[in-house]
């Protein structure tokens, strides 16, 4: 294959004393790199090498090692010579023995594991709790100093590294995206990332793709097409590619060290002459860098006569089996010693100093770089005042508003009050005007830096709204800014939000393990708004119907996960409030957009949800005692359904007592020893009675409902009725028909299960029935809702009757 490089290369770009102490520094990452796969003492081949020196279980991953530490060694050069802020993103995702390698000679991991000394005991402590019991992971998990992205799963890289760049005007993000994450879908789409970063006001992102030829066992897609064809590959994505290819490491770091160079003097470049006062009209084409390195660069040649270095056989551990084959013992014995320890680690063990003075010091370090631990930057966002934002509510159910439109009053008034520090974004999948967070146009735009055309609305280079249809990448954008110390919202259609379970479950585990690790500060919480939900989607029909997001979040520790279903906009505006206060969680807020029914005041907004969960004695009937049957709800159109139905039972059953409770804190139903929000079970009690039927109207799958609160004393009491994965475009009311949440049916329960209510049962549920009936035919000869359903209102009999 061609060398795109070979004719254009500087000679001695490296003096000879930097070219050696680099090569020196890059084989003590290695070795230390190898040490913590395979062994678990005798550190320095100071005897040789015996089976029981050796892991029983060898696990990680060598392919991808020597690439990630050539990058970090060239790295270190560019920010001591240059005084950059850099931080590294490992995207290939078992990096994490070559990350640890780096952190260790910097010196950082020894600062913040004071038993891991610099020392020949130090490093057999390194090595030996590597994926071992009790130890770390095999990724660049997050007690790895410097990791913002573990890499468990592939694909978030590049969007991390721009999450990380934007608003960070002296931060370069060199992000190492591997050939076998390069096929995935949200790799594919963070490439666009480039079109929203601002040089004027952001950092910058240095991509190097790690070409080393090939995955688990198959070749990668990236580094077997021709070279023009990946050449045209970047320019199309907007890129400058510049390429490092070879085997020689001499060569190789000559080239390295030209290419980075280049790259960032075209970084700097375009960011001075954004900052330096003149417009740009267009788009910069920033530098990306393709590095073509063998797999397993440096490792066993061949292992049992097959091809192992530069092939995929390097990928994990090339020598295996080494217990049933004494061979490979001594293999791995020649392969640890021909990187000469004794030249990289003085007597004590300690690397020599002229291997550690490669590196920087300091907070230049990467792995000390206080962004890669953002909570050390993290301020609190300015609020507003939320009574300056209510929905000036009379009575419960007097009147209606957009509560998703009151919460984009509020969230414009962040915007402006953050100006200046411009720490808090909102991200979405083109989806902020759709579910009515239009207002917090009037202060920000949509950052965009492509063309802007004259009848375009709303684009700006320095917009805080960030619009792209990838859910991957609204997620790693928002993620990245997270982790380096910034807040944000994610707006998002309920039932695509599905689309990132997978990148939420795994930042759900940063944030748990982040709890047992001291030096790592808290960072704002992850915020989702699930408007557009399953009931208010009825227009767009059965796919876009599916409320189950909720039901992934339940599965993550009960100390990181908090889901909010507040039943109107002042409920609303106290939760945004809340979680934009939090931090280390992941808070869900399902609300609905359309004009609907205001039930709370703000002050008593503030109440209810504080406390997460009440009875609402305004809807309430009969005495202050003991209830007949409890009607809970939990979700806006769930709530409306259930004072429809409380009214339906004042007209046919007088004299039933009815509690009514509204939950908005999902999490208050679990006991209290399971989660911090949840309820003792006397409060639960008190709440849902010990004997009474409890009906309830819930947003999601019903067995939700049930999975919280089976422990509880009334549990066998509560009948549920949610979603039941029932829908088609219909109307609004329908869609709560066919799976039995609306009115009639909740009625239905109530008659079922009240046993006072025995001796008029029949009649009363043939009047359901009837109206069942009759909304059928209705709506499939006028194509609406019927008048009585459309026109409702709730009629307070007890204000009503005062006046």
């Amino acid at each position: 294959m061609s060398d795109p490089l070979s004719a254009s290369v500087a000679p001695e770009r490296l003096s000879q004393r930097e070219l050696h102490d680099i090569d020196a520094y890059w084989r003590a990452a290695n070795y230390l790199t190898i040490g913590q796969i395979y062994l678990m003492d005798n550190p320095l081949l100071r005897e040789p090498l015996r089976l029981d020196h050796v892991k029983p279980r060898l696990l990680g991953h060598w392919g991808t090692s020597p690439g990630l530490s050539f990058i970090y060694a060239h790295l270190n050069r560019v920010i001591r010579a240059r005084d950059e802020g850099v931080i590294y993103v490992c995207g290939p995702g078992h990096g994490g023995p070559a990350m640890v390698a780096n952190t260790y000679l910097e010196g950082t991991y020894s600062e913040l594991y004071p038993d891991i000394t610099l020392d020949e005991a130090g490093m057999r402590k390194l090595f030996r709790q590597f994926s071992f019991p009790g130890g770390i992971p095999s990724h660049a998990a997050p007690d790895v100093p410097g990791s913002i992205h573990e890499g468990g799963e592939l694909g978030y890289a590049l969007s991390h590294a721009f999450g990380a760049a934007f608003d960070n005007p002296d931060l370069i993000v060199a992000c190492v995206v591997g050939d076998g994450e390069a096929e995935t879908g949200p790799l594919a789409a963070a490439w666009h990332s480039n079109k929203f970063l601002n040089p004027a006001r952001d950092g910058a992102v240095l991509p190097i793709l790690h070409l080393n030829g090939y995955k688990i066992a198959n070749p990668t897609i990236l580094a077997r097409i021709p070279e023009d064809e990946l050449h045209a590959l970047f320019i199309g994505y907007g890129y400058e590619p510049l390429f490092v290819e070879g085997h020689d490491p001499s060569l190789m770091h000559e080239r390295m060290a030209v290419v980075l160079d280049q790259a960032m003097d075209k970084i700097h470049n375009i960011q001075n002459a954004a900052r330096g006062g003149s417009e740009h009209s267009s788009r910069p084409k920033w530098p990306m860098i393709v590095l073509r390195s063998p797999k397993g660069w440096t490792g066993p040649k061949e292992v049992d006569g097959l091809k192992t270095e530069g092939f995929w056989r390097s990928h994990q551990v090339p020598l295996s089996g080494i217990a049933e084959n004494p061979k490979h013992l001594k293999l791995l014995e020649e392969w640890l010693r021909s990187y000469r320890p004794e030249e990289l680690f003085d007597p004590t063990g300690a690397p020599f100093a002229s291997i550690r003075e490669t590196a920087p010091r300091g907070m230049r370090r990467m792995s000390a770089n206080p962004h890669a631990n953002g909570g050390l930057l993290r301020k609190s966002l300015d609020l507003p005042s939320l009574q300056d934002h209510a929905v000036v509510a009379g009575q419960p159910g007097s009147m209606k508003a957009e509560s998703t439109k009151a919460m984009g009053d509020f969230l414009r008034a962040v915007v402006k009050l953050n100006d200046v520090a411009k720490n808090f974004r909102i991200v979405g999948p083109d989806e902020t005007a759709s579910n009515r967070l239009q207002d917090v146009f009037q202060v920000t735009e949509r950052a965009w830096m492509e063309t802007i055309l004259p009848e375009d609305v709303h684009l700006g280079r320095d917009g805080r709204v960030m619009e792209i249809l990838s859910e991957h990448t609204c997620q790693g954008w928002l993620e990245g800014y997270l982790l380096t110390g910034r807040h944000g919202l994610f707006s998002c259609y309920e039932a695509f939000i599905h689309i990132v379970d997978s990148m939420f479950n795994q930042h759900a585990k940063w944030l748990d393990a982040c709890q047992d690790i001291p030096w790592r500060r808290p960072i704002s919480s992850l915020n989702y708004l699930l408007s557009s939900h399953v009931w208010h989607q009825e227009h767009n029909g059965f796919s876009h119907q599916d409320p189950g997001f909720i039901d992934v979040a339940l599965n993550k520790k009960a100390d990181i996960v908090r889901v909010y279903l507040p039943p109107d906009a002042n409920t609303l505006l106290c939760v945004t409030d809340h979680v934009l206060r939090t931090w280390n969680r992941i808070n869900i807020i399902v609300a609905g957009k359309p004009p609907s029914w205001q039930w709370l005041s703000m002050d008593k907004a503030v109440v209810h949800c504080r406390a997460g969960i009440g009875i609402w004695d305004w809807a309430s009937t009969g005495n202050v005692g003991e209830p007949d049957v409890v009607l809970a709800c939990a979700g806006d159109v769930p709530t409306l359904e259930t004072l429809a139905a409380v009214q339906l039972l004042k007209e046919l059953a007088p004299n039933l007592a009815i509690r009514v409770v509204n939950v908005v804190d999902l999490m208050t139903l679990q006991p209290k020893e399971h989660h911090p929000h949840g309820l003792s079970d006397k409060q639960f009690d008190a709440l849902f009675t010990t004997d009474k039927p409890v009906i309830f109207a819930y947003h999601g799958y019903p067995w939700t409902i049930h999975r919280l609160t089976y422990r509880r004393t009334n549990h066998n009491n509560i009948h549920v009725r949610g979603y039941n994965e029932e829908g088609t475009t219909t109307t609004p009311f329908d869609m709560t028909v066919l799976n039995g949440l609306d009115r009639y049916h909740i009625v239905h329960s109530v008659l079922d299960w009240v046993p006072e209510l025995k001796s008029i049962r029949v009649g009363l549920k043939q009047v359901m029935d009837s109206k069942l009936v009759e909304h059928r035919a209705y709506i499939r000869a006028h194509g609406q809702d019927m008048p009585e359903i459309r026109d409702w209102q709730w009629v307070d009999e007890r204000a009503s009757k005062s006046g």
